[in-house]
């Protein structure tokens, strides 16, 4: 394993155990992206259809990768949710490398999210 993928595993271990400490139980990664969802939803405490779960966790993976230019987000519509346009086509990428750069879009999300954490 080299460096980067070094520092890339601890930073994402380092991120489970604040989240575990912060919620008081384990999230798995489908957990983060819904976390992500509903905090860039921003309506709080909500009561949500499946369909309208699956939305959220779309929004966050759009949120996450419009880091990387991928997505742009266009705004809010009249109920308030977010969303995106894709800007430029997805590179082919193995299973791993999708899960990989979606991590730390993750890791980089919690760390601007929480300065100093």
């Amino acid at each position: 394993m080299n460096e980067d993928d070094k520092e890339f595993h601890a930073r994402w271990a380092q991120l489970l155990a604040k989240l575990r400490a912060d919620f008081g139980e384990e999230i798995d990664y489908d957990g983060i992206i819904f976390l992500i969802g509903l905090q860039e939803l921003g309506k709080g405490k909500i009561k949500l259809k499946k369909d309208e779960k699956l939305e959220v966790m779309h929004i966050a993976v759009c949120k996450l990768l419009s880091r990387y230019d991928y997505y742009r987000f266009l705004g809010n519509d009249e109920d308030g949710w977010p969303h995106y346009e894709p800007t430029e086509e997805l590179p082919h990428l193995s299973s791993l490398q999708q899960h990989k750069m979606i991590k730390t879009a993750i890791i980089e999300y919690f760390e601007e999210e929480s300065p100093g954490n």
